[in-house]
């Protein structure tokens, strides 16, 4: 099973690679609101699970900046079991005055990040 996730895995990297979505050309000042709205923002997530690169591509195609921290690594990985509850992901965490949020599911977070454009606009 860990030789078929595996290679699964590596297609599924190779295939987001190829077809990487172009980021937008937002205005200065769009960009700087975007910044600002997503400087408080982490996506734990692992590399070539399938909804956490539907969600990367999302950002991408929004022109998100947004600090990617990979869940395979042992202090990541307690750091989202211990304040999320699950080692889930794709799992945005939000720190929005002085609280801190965890939003799992990928279409959620999507649906969170498309609102923050909304906001900004």
């Amino acid at each position: 099973m860990f030789i078929i996730r595996w290679v699964l895995g590596r297609i599924i990297l190779f295939f987001d690679f190829i077809f990487a979505p172009k980021k937008p050309n937002h205005s200065d000042e769009l960009q700087a609101k975007l910044d600002e709205q997503t400087r408080s923002l982490q996506l734990y997530q692992f590399a070539a699970c399938p909804f956490c690169v539907k969600v990367r591509r999302d950002i991408c195609r929004k022109g998100l900046n947004i600090k990617l921290v990979d869940a395979k690594q042992a202090d990541n990985r307690q750091e989202l079991l211990n304040n999320g509850g699950k080692v889930q992901v794709p799992c945005l965490r939000i720190e929005k005055d002085g609280k801190v949020e965890w939003l799992y599911e990928s279409n959620d977070v999507i649906n969170y990040l498309e609102e923050l454009i909304i906001e900004a606009k």
